[in-house]
């Protein structure tokens, strides 16, 4: 009789995510651009409900951003924001009212009517 030893390996899920519609509409404005463009999430303090999500178009990363890739398009956090955007997933939602990046953040105990800003 021979022994084994079984081992299960648990990785954490990532911080942070992009969905697949974020990255084709950052990969879209890079493409029109004619350059590389990254998405800047950040949290600001603001809003009606305590704090804002703030996004800016980047091409250069910060030494203590949190880099998020999909399909060759990428998305970055500062070390301040995600300790607010844990568990969130960035998306891009193209409607009739609106075209526009947003924050899903298991993290906002509520948010604003607009969705802009929120509250933990």
């Amino acid at each position: 009789m021979s022994e084994f030893e079984i081992v299960l390996t648990r990785t954490a899920p990532p911080a942070v995510t992009l969905t697949p519609a974020a990255a084709r509409r950052l990969n879209a404005i890079a493409a029109a651009e004619g350059r590389p463009l990254m998405l800047r999430v950040a949290v600001d303090g603001g809003g009606c409900s305590g704090f804002q999500y703030r996004f800016d178009l980047v091409t250069t990363v910060e030494p203590d951003d949190l880099r998020v890739e999909r399909d060759g398009a990428s998305a970055l956090v500062d070390s301040v924001s995600l300790d607010l955007l844990i568990g969130s997933e960035i998306d891009f939602a193209d409607e009739l009212a609106a075209a526009e990046f947003r924050v899903r953040n298991p993290n906002a105990k509520s948010s604003c009517g607009c969705g802009v800003s929120f509250s933990i």
